[in-house]
């Protein structure tokens, strides 16, 4: 049953699993972000140089990170989970709890916020990048003033994925003591068979998304409405 002492720990449970996403998210964005820009750049179709030489330099650097990116999104988060432990320990000291779980959960979030951080770049319109190639703006400028501008909205768009998809992995975290709800619902509605209590969690990780969903999208519509 429900006690004051379980509802203060589900209370506690919602709070870290907001901390491990908020902050997955951000350092998720902090590299995945420049990945997912130099993916579209360096790409057959992105801003490519006139120079041969510079344009074979891109064709590295596209296929490095495309393996990159590909053989990290490729890894259960699980399995990810236990391979980065000593890395985790470098960072943190130790590979247990919430602030140990952000670790794993930003290796896990970097490649698939730069899948989609690239998407989103490629459906900027190719004649306004080329107007503004025309006009002799640098590739840092179309970067700035052109891609991050006009695609705006679906990167909005994408962050409410994103952090969708890493309040999930930090659920998942759970099962080896990385905190949150997660935690709460492997030890008490696995271990000692407290369906009520499993029941809760899941209803309120289902809030939770909802609510970041929702206010995603909202933010997406009124930036959409300004461009119009």
């Amino acid at each position: 049953m429900l006690d004051s002492e379980m509802i203060k720990m589900l209370v506690e449970g919602t709070r870290d699993t907001l901390y491990m996403t908020l902050f997955a998210t951000f350092f998720g964005y902090l590299f995945g972000l420049p990945m997912g820009i130099l993916l579209m750049v360096t790409d057959k179709e992105g801003i490519r140089p006139h120079s041969k030489g510079a344009q074979r330099a891109y064709d590295i650097i596209y296929k490095i990170l495309d393996v990159v990116v590909n053989i990290a999104r490729s890894i259960p988060f699980l399995i990810l989970l236990i391979l980065v432990i000593p890395i985790t320990k470098a960072i943190v000291g130790k590979s247990y709890g919430s602030t140990a779980t952000i670790v794993p959960l930003t290796i896990a979030a970097a490649p698939f916020i730069a899948r989609m951080v690239e998407s989103s770049l490629k459906e900027v319109d190719r004649g306004v990048i080329e107007a503004a190639q025309s006009m002799g703006a640098s590739v840092g400028r179309i970067i700035w003033s052109v891609l991050l501008v006009e695609a705006r909205t679906s990167l909005l768009v994408g962050v409410t994925i994103a952090t969708g998809t890493i309040l999930g992995y930090s659920a998942m975290a759970g099962a080896v003591g990385g905190g949150g709800l997660g935690d709460i619902a492997i030890r008490y509605g696995y271990y000692r068979y407290q369906t009520d209590v499993m029941f809760i969690t899941i209803i309120v990780l289902v809030l939770l998304v909802q609510i970041l969903q929702s206010i995603g999208m909202m933010l997406s519509k009124k930036l959409d409405r300004r461009r119009s």
